[in-house]
């Protein structure tokens, strides 16, 4: 009887705990689509106005001043790299959630670990192809590639926090 009681227990934690990590990849998802669904000059804006906070947050935590002119610049040399920061690690959540979800009911292997990956891939070669039909945006092969090395990256992490806990 106490078998059937844990066995009932371990089945409805990997259904909440599926259910928990379902919820957050429709959500990343939605919000992924949003942001590629933005036209060129609304990206932009946005990644003008998160390098801004960026260099702002630097310039006051070092006590710097920075003129104007130094913090513009450094804002324009650094919207780029934090644009595709933030592409390494939306997808890197995505392939956090998406192990989480398939752990509950695979065993740890390369089956797991590929679908992982593969499962992110897809993700995003889809949404560098829906960016293609939006103003002012376009695909980039490069951007599936980070996107899923981002994956890779929780993924690997995934598989140990996951062997340091079992």
């Amino acid at each position: 009887m106490a078998n059937k009681s844990r066995s009932d227990n371990n089945i409805k934690r990997k259904v909440a705990v599926t259910l928990v990590a379902a919820i957050c990849l429709i959500l990343l998802y939605f919000l992924i689509w949003g942001f590629s669904a933005q036209n060129a000059d609304k990206s932009g804006s946005l990644s003008q106005r998160i390098s801004e906070a960026v260099i702002d947050m630097v310039n006051s935590l070092t006590w710097r001043n920075w003129s104007d002119a130094l913090k513009a610049e450094l804002v324009a040399y650094f919207e780029h790299p934090i644009r595709k920061l933030a592409h390494f690690c939306e997808y890197a959540c995505m392939g956090g959630l998406v192990y989480i979800l398939w752990r509950q009911w695979m065993k740890r292997g390369k089956r797991l670990y590929a679908l992982c990956v593969i499962w992110v891939f897809v993700s995003a070669s889809v949404d560098e192809f829906h960016q293609t039909f939006v103003p002012g945006r376009y695909g980039s092969f490069a951007d599936v590639c980070l996107d899923t090395l981002g994956a890779v990256c929780a993924v690997f992490l995934c598989i140990h926090i996951d062997k340091a806990l079992t």
